[in-house]
């Protein structure tokens, strides 16, 4: 059987694009040399590694996916930035040389060298994604891991990587200096601050950027964050193919393939533009406004041990550790309080998005305690706080009034069963202190203790647990008495009664 032999312009076509791959492959590895694009990659691994291994304690140690996705983004901007310079500088190497010349002779076309020069970038974009692929997936096999991570947002890091990347090959193209490129990442830094500050830092103008953060530090619901991830996914891969078509184009590729793939990527990066920009929906906005101020209509509730947790649905996982903060503080309680059946709600301040914090009010229903959204570090001492306080006040409210005695018994219980009291006494302490008056922090409104309330919580915890518990629970009634002065306390406990008066700062 007799085989058509291939046309001499199809074998020539395939050695033409052979060559473009192996140009490629050569500029990818000139790059990787370039001081500024092997420190920054360094750089940007050294840091990853860095929060990751040292991400196992505190908050870091129960992640929130749907945070956790968008922390992969602000690595690669440094790196971007170089690769930007870097492939620049690469484009315009024959001008710099002066060998441009000699180009002209040889068998490859301008513009295939172009498209060598926008390959060669695509293998660090394949590096920056597998770079957020290993960062998320450490976050979400932690144990304490709860919610669900965005692919779109897991995108933006290698999409911005190409962008950079095809952008230094465009600008190489339209503006063949080495000195411009430096010019040119700073007037898009300016052009951007100039956006945001005409248009009010208006929430379309925020999205053209191609990494957008958040003020807050508030962790939501996946449903309710609302950031277009999807459209501005689709907005930067528009803007990275418009990169690499017009630097294509500039450098002499004229084929009615470039030209479509141009308008394509045009129509690409206005649709994601358009889509971004829209705002906050109506239907979004009431689902913030219900999981704030009615957030039973939205949860689940379980029983455990006598108590009854009620939490939004993505934080199931957490009801066991939140069941054990409440059974270390009431091991250490008296009377009634030891097994009084508390209602712990998880609430979360979700009208603002986020775009910025919003705090919340104490309960005032009797034996609700509120939890929040993260877990971990401080926030575990400052729900025990939280505890305690329904506990000997008996509602979240009248425990934020506490200025007596009582602040006394309700920090012991609070930090007592800790496995290091001192330190948790300092972590929920604003001033992170030990000693003096000082603000404690809570879920909620946050309490006061005065110099003389430290002293005495400071002595008990250098006590043995046993001896301060069975004192506390022998002589619970006269400890939550209502006006019970914290010299009374001291007294009652064999500690030193400390001078001065009761005060609240």
């Amino acid at each position: 059987m007799e085989r058509t032999a291939p046309s001499v312009g199809d074998d020539q076509a395939r050695r033409s694009w052979a060559a473009v791959f192996a140009l490629a492959r050569f500029e990818t590895r000139d790059l990787l040399w370039y001081i500024p694009v092997l420190a920054t990659l360094a750089l940007y691994l050294g840091l990853t590694g860095w929060s990751l291994f040292n991400g196992r304690e505190g908050m870091d140690a129960f992640p929130a996916l749907q945070d956790a996705d968008r922390a992969t983004q602000s690595g690669s901007a440094l790196f971007g930035i170089a690769l930007f310079v870097c492939v620049n500088r690469a484009a315009l190497r024959s001008r710099r040389r002066g060998t441009d010349r000699q180009f002209e002779v040889l068998v490859m076309e301008s513009w295939r060298r172009t498209v060598a020069h926008v390959l060669s970038v695509v293998p660090f974009a394949v590096m920056t994604a597998l770079i957020v692929l290993a960062e998320f997936m450490v976050q979400a096999l932690r144990p304490g891991a709860v919610g669900h991570g965005s692919p779109a947002e897991l995108a933006v890091g290698p999409l911005y990587v190409l962008l950079c990347g095809a952008a230094g090959v465009l600008a190489a193209r339209l503006i063949p200096s080495v000195f411009a490129a430096p010019v040119i990442v700073i007037g898009i830094f300016a052009f951007f601050i100039f956006v945001a500050a005409g248009t009010g830092d208006a929430e379309w103008s925020r999205w053209l950027m191609p990494v957008v953060s958040e003020a807050s530090t508030n962790t939501l619901p996946s449903e309710l964050i609302g950031r277009p991830a999807a459209w501005h996914a689709l907005y930067l891969t528009g803007l990275a193919l418009l990169a690499a078509v017009g630097a294509v184009l500039v450098g002499g590729g004229r084929s009615r393939v470039l030209k479509a793939g141009a308008a394509g990527a045009v129509a690409l990066t206005l649709a994601g533009a358009v889509g971004q920009s829209g705002g906050v929906s109506p239907e979004l906005t009431a689902a913030r406004k219900q999981a704030s101020v009615a957030p039973a209509e939205d949860e689940t509730c379980v029983g455990r041990d006598g108590s009854k947790y009620c939490f939004f649905p993505e934080w199931t996982g957490r009801v066991g550790t939140w069941a054990g903060a409440v059974d270390r503080v009431q091991s250490l309680a008296g009377g009634s309080a030891a097994s009084e059946q508390l209602l712990v709600r998880q609430r979360v301040e979700a009208r603002y998005g986020l775009t910025g914090d919003g705090a919340l009010d104490p309960l005032k229903d009797s034996g609700q305690v509120t939890v929040g959204t993260r877990w971990g570090g401080n926030r575990v001492p400052e729900f025990s706080v939280a505890v305690a306080s329904v506990l000997v006040a008996g509602t979240e409210s009248k425990g934020s009034e506490l200025c007596d005695g009582r602040m006394v018994t309700v920090m012991w219980l609070a930090l007592g069963g800790a496995s290091d009291p001192m330190t948790s006494l300092r972590n929920v302490r604003l001033d992170d202190s030990t000693a003096g008056s000082s603000i404690v922090l809570a879920p909620t409104d946050s309490l006061s203790m005065s110099a003389g309330q430290t002293d005495v919580v400071r002595e008990l915890l250098s006590r043995p647990r046993a001896e301060v518990t069975a004192a506390v629970k022998k002589n619970w009634a006269e400890l939550t008495a209502s006006g019970v002065t914290t010299a009374e306390v001291a007294r009652v406990l064999g500690v030193e009664v400390p001078k001065g008066a009761d005060e609240c700062d």
